[in-house]
């Protein structure tokens, strides 16, 4: 309902129906270029890719607006911490440092931030998510600390290449549709995660 408000003041209804994409993390600079705010950088890297400034504050998120050819297109970081993400693209351990995978639905797999989403869209699990690969803790590693911690060089490198790929995926998911976006994304991102298993961490 609020987005709906939100809507009506920044786009003409004779616009397209618009594509709202959320990125899930902490705010605060403490948290910046950490593995647990993948998907506030993928926003970030969109919206420089598109020029859309990242400037009003609405629903406990930053918001931008724009257009993508003629779409209108909503980007949202929420500011209530990951665990509260569903009261305003997220991070995967399942998945290799810079591996991306595209979905039509799903289940939380234990991701708190998209627990809380789930259970603020009243148990719906029916919407698309972006999944970005941080890669597992090594050894014995806390989960937690590993989630909080910088990024490596070689880490580094292979999430801004996947931020790359994830800003072309997100173009294309507004112009050909999920399905056929998914298909041939998930496939290319199927040999890069082969690829990477045979390099070093």
């Amino acid at each position: 309902m609020m987005l709906n408000k939100f809507y009506r003041r920044c786009f003409s209804y004779a616009s397209p129906q618009p594509w709202l994409f959320v990125g899930l993390g902490n705010p605060s600079d403490k948290y910046k270029g950490t593995r647990h705010n993948a998907g506030f950088e993928m926003i970030d890297a969109f919206a420089a890719s598109q020029g859309i400034p990242m400037d009003t504050v609405h629903c406990k998120a930053i918001f931008g607006k724009g257009f993508v050819d003629d779409v209108p297109v909503f980007l949202a970081k929420p500011q209530t911490y990951m665990n509260l993400s569903g009261e305003s693209f997220h991070d995967d351990m399942d998945l290799p440092c810079g591996v991306l995978r595209l979905h039509d639905k799903g289940g939380h797999a234990s991701h708190n931030g998209l627990k809380s989403v789930i259970y603020h869209f009243r148990g719906n699990r029916e919407f698309p998510r972006l999944r970005i690969g941080i890669g597992r803790p090594p050894g014995q590693m806390d989960p937690k600390a590993f989630l909080l911690q910088k990024f490596n060089a070689t880490a580094r490198g292979r999430i801004d290449a996947a931020l790359e790929e994830g800003v072309g995926a997100l173009k294309q998911l507004m112009s050909k549709g999920l399905t056929e976006t998914a298909r041939s994304f998930n496939t290319v991102q199927k040999y890069k995660h082969i690829r990477l298993q045979t390099l070093p961490s």
